[in-house]
């Protein structure tokens, strides 16, 4: 015998999911502060860290000196702009702001990660 879903199943989902959603949400405006500063790194070593507060242009240049990607700091966000990777995947991902948020760019080892300057209390925030 095969059991069907009924109406009450589907509210009771529909509930969960509206649930978890605003519970996310209030999490990422209590918890998730604004960053200070973006750090980079190329090939796992630090390559600069520049403050969010200063608009600017950040052209990340490789052991050979070919520049492989462009960070843009701009309104207190940081956005990869441009890259000379094959995918564009860390081109396609969204601007940064957020404490330990990251854009990484896998062929180019690049990684933009945002800090802060005060630490949290909390450790970690799982979506």
């Amino acid at each position: 015998m095969t059991k069907r879903i009924g109406k009450n199943d589907i509210i009771f989902l529909a509930v969960i999911i509206i649930f978890a959603v605003v519970f996310s949400i209030i999490l990422k405006i209590v918890f998730l502060k604004q960053g200070d500063r973006v750090d980079i790194s190329v090939d796992g070593k630090l390559y600069g860290s520049y403050s969010l507060d200063t608009d600017t242009e950040v052209d990340i240049v490789n052991h050979n000196g070919t520049v492989t990607n462009v960070l843009i700091i701009k309104n207190h966000t940081a956005d990869m702009v441009e890259a000379t990777c094959p995918d564009k995947l860390c081109i396609k991902q969204k601007a940064i702001s957020k404490d330990n948020e990251s854009i990484v760019c896998l062929p180019n080892k690049v990684i933009a990660t945002v800090t802060s300057n005060t630490k949290s209390d909390i450790d970690v925030i799982s979506q």
